[in-house]
């Protein structure tokens, strides 16, 4: 079976084989309902709403698809786009992304973000930022971008994650389905081509640099964690420092995994999805040298959005890790056990697809609905 990885620290080079893992449960659609919590909408009137971040004076940023990047206040009225924001390429599930604010944004004002540019036939992901100054963001620079273009409007990732140390990780998708080629190959071939950053997690310097640490030995210098399909959840526990990722299969195949610095973790040679025409991808569910996901969602919830749940606000969810479900349309509230795995999954309906899920500076759960409508939701106690 395919071998959990273990490095001596997250971010060190050296990936050494530990002794294998029980095969990951597969996680049927429907679960049990999570108990004893509500959603309420906070703000409404977004336009595809892809990201969240909170600012330090209890206003939050929120990214919209299409381009635009705006507040939202307390009391949830949307501001007016904030201006400064370069053109992105609005391409299929391509536009503008995710957004995190600098660790030091209280001195600095940096706001990082990923966004498609380019064409409809020539496309790739990038990361820029920029000082936010009142409601305009100065200086904006891009940082990093695929050096490789792709056609078409799939698979562009992107979420980011700074870590303890200053660096920051940042995903890229695969590039597409079978039907997009490059080099006259399948272009999700090159998720498992260390040297290219497609199915990537990159570990970067604030400026966009190769984070110094990378694994290396053959891999482009940026790349952290290679043989993804299309990572849209990305979170930190600040308890234990573990990182976890959710990304989409095709049909089915989902997985939730939990990254390590080196780790391949085998897309598209080893997977528990099928093609949408419902053919196999490949006979092997696990490969020695290649990580084993946490656990697998078949049928797809199309999972989007991941947060690791720390507080006391919230008492039930204390340690539970929460994906969002675009498909699903729901939150799925993972519990791991003493072994790492999944012992129990509960989901909270919401009824719309849920494309972020943060953890506010309240202590409450916030979540973004992508939809022509889209809202900002939270989830509280119930009582």
């Amino acid at each position: 079976m395919r071998l959990a990885l273990a490095s001596l620290s997250l971010l060190a080079a050296p990936v050494l084989a530990a002794p294998a893992l029980a095969a990951p449960p597969v996680v049927p659609f429907e679960v049990p309902a999570e108990p004893g919590l509500r959603v309420e909408t906070v703000a409404d009137g977004l336009e595809h709403p892809w990201a969240l971040a909170f600012l330090p004076d209890g206003r939050m940023l929120v990214s919209e698809r299409p381009g635009r990047l705006r507040f939202v206040a307390r009391d949830g009225r949307l501001s007016a786009p904030i201006a400064g924001l370069p053109a992105v390429a609005a391409v299929g599930q391509g536009g503008l992304l995710d957004v995190a604010l600098a660790p030091d944004f209280a001195r600095t004002g940096l706001v990082y973000f990923t966004h498609a540019v380019g064409t409809d036939t020539a496309n790739r992901t990038a990361l820029s930022r920029g000082r936010l100054v009142g409601s305009r963001l100065q200086g904006v620079t891009e940082l990093a971008r695929n050096p490789v273009a792709k056609t078409g409007g799939a698979h562009f990732g992107s979420r980011l994650l700074f870590l303890p140390d200053g660096t920051l990780l940042m995903s890229v998708g695969d590039g597409g389905n079978p039907n997009i080629r490059l080099n006259g190959a399948n272009i999700r071939d090159q998720a498992q081509n260390p040297r290219a950053w497609f199915g990537k997690v990159l570990r970067l310097t604030a400026d966009g640099r190769p984070a110094p640490g990378n694994p290396g030995r053959g891999w482009d210098a940026h790349v952290w964690t290679m043989g993804h399909r299309n990572i849209q959840g990305l979170a930190r526990d600040p308890r234990t420092g573990a990182i976890f990722a959710t990304e989409h299969g095709a049909q089915g195949g989902d997985e939730l995994n939990r990254l390590r610095a080196g780790g391949n973790f085998g897309w598209p040679l080893v997977t528990y999805s099928r093609e949408y025409s419902g053919r196999p991808i490949t006979a092997e569910r696990s490969r020695p040298g290649m990580v084993d996901p946490v656990s697998v969602w078949t049928p797809s919830i199309a999972a989007s959005g991941l947060a690791v749940y720390r507080g006391t606000a919230i008492p039930a969810l204390d340690g539970a890790l929460l994906a969002g479900g675009l498909m699903s349309q729901d939150v799925r509230v993972i519990r791991l056990g003493a072994d790492g795995r999944p012992a129990r999954e509960t989901r909270i309906e919401v009824g719309a697809r849920v494309r972020d899920v943060r953890v506010g500076p309240d202590g409450l759960v916030y979540l973004l609905t992508d939809e022509e409508e889209g809202r900002l939701l939270r989830l509280r106690p119930a009582r």
